[in-house]
């Protein structure tokens, strides 16, 4: 009998405080009756999505509550949903599990009683560390609050704690983007999550753009910060293991390596993707529909698209080339065959934008540059 492979549990909360002008999730704002009918329509998911998608004693690798902004439900609403995953689910007994949150949105309090119900990991959505940025994307709170919930969190216990970064924001200087790096290393993280400003469509901050009440995001500039914080972090000691992300040694996000090796996840919450067994399928991105699915013991999933062997390879080559360390060459060569893409390999290679190093095939530094670019070449 074959070991069935790592599963990892996304949970969407899908409330804010408000919306940030460059935000295209599934949210709503946070109402306290809407959050209550969430969390029972929640619970019953997770009750019958088990019972339905996992066969019984799978160990589950990786749990991770994201949105939407996770902790503006009450830190004991956060621990009832990690009991009800218990209650149905087979934890690893080093399962990974992570909470998001808005630093403005979490107290030492709620913090001490998240790291006693066992959660291990902490990501904050610092986004800058300068208070103008913030304001210049409608992004709620300000610095002070940061270096704050670092403090809290390493007060209540936490040791692996993230911090989500944004660069190309309205405004913002190649010199200021070093500054928001340097304040962010004095913070000592184990985790940063660097990534790249894009335009949403129907995005507050795309229409800002359109009538030109901001600029839109400069290309050129873009590819410096993204140079300067490999130089800064790098140098800092962190390992850059996927385009956007740094980890400390052994702090790699177990969750997050399973979407770029082609693992297997299952997702609660409206709006929450799933990926099982060569089958890709969604929630309804409707909280209304959602709740009334539930209601009635249904799951709210739509959108079933089975891969063939030739598409699950696609996707492990364009999910996996995202990782500094690549995929096994052969992969990318029986995906060029498969899909007519040799040419197209053969230039990327000729324009050294991929390496090829032994038996790996991987982005080259230029290639990191242009990864979604290249994604786009080989789908």
């Amino acid at each position: 009998m074959t070991t069935p492979p790592p599963l990892g549990l996304y949970l969407h909360i899908p409330f804010c405080r408000q919306r940030c002008d460059f935000c295209a999730f599934y949210l709503e704002i946070y109402r306290e009756s809407r959050a209550e009918a969430f969390l029972r329509s929640l619970i019953h998911e997770i009750e019958l999505s088990a019972h339905q998608h996992v066969s019984p004693g799978r160990p589950i690798q990786s749990v991770y509550l994201g949105g939407g902004t996770p902790t503006v439900l009450a830190a004991g609403q956060l621990i009832a949903i990690l009991f009800e995953i218990r209650r149905h689910l087979t934890l690893a007994s080093d399962c990974e599990i992570t909470v998001e949150a808005h630093p403005s949105t979490i107290s030492e309090r709620d913090l001490v009683q998240l790291r006693q119900a066992g959660v291990t990991r902490l990501s904050l959505g610092a986004e800058s560390m300068e208070d103008g940025d913030l304001a210049r994307i409608g992004r709620p709170g300000a610095v002070r609050e940061t270096v704050t919930a670092v403090a809290q969190a390493r007060a209540a216990g936490f040791i692996n704690i993230n911090l989500d970064l944004m660069y190309g924001l309205p405004g913002q200087s190649l010199d200021r983007w070093q500054q928001t790096l340097a304040h962010c290393l004095a913070l000592q993280p184990t985790h940063l999550s660097c990534y790249a400003l894009t335009v949403e469509q129907d995005t507050k901050l795309a229409s800002n753009i359109r009538r030109e009440r901001s600029p839109a995001p400069d290309e050129g500039l873009q590819i410096e910060m993204d140079e300067a914080a490999q130089l800064m972090l790098v140098d800092a000691g962190y390992e850059r293991y996927e385009v956007s992300n740094y980890a400390g040694q052994g702090y790699a996000c177990r969750h997050n390596l399973l979407y770029w090796t082609n693992g297997e996840y299952l997702g609660f919450g409206p709006s929450a993707q799933s990926y099982l067994d060569g089958t890709r399928f969604g929630n309804v991105a409707d909280l209304e529909v959602y709740d009334t699915s539930l209601a009635a013991s249904r799951l709210p999933n739509e959108n079933h698209t089975r891969l063939s062997e030739q598409e699950q390879l696609r996707d492990a080559v364009i999910f996996g080339l995202r990782l500094i360390q690549g995929i096994p060459s052969h992969n990318l060569h029986q995906h060029a065959a498969n899909y007519g893409h040799e040419a197209v390999t053969a230039q990327l290679l000729t324009q050294q934008l991929i390496e090829e190093d032994g038996e790996r095939s991987k982005l080259s530094a230029r290639g990191l540059l242009q990864a979604d670019t290249i994604a786009g070449q080989l789908y």
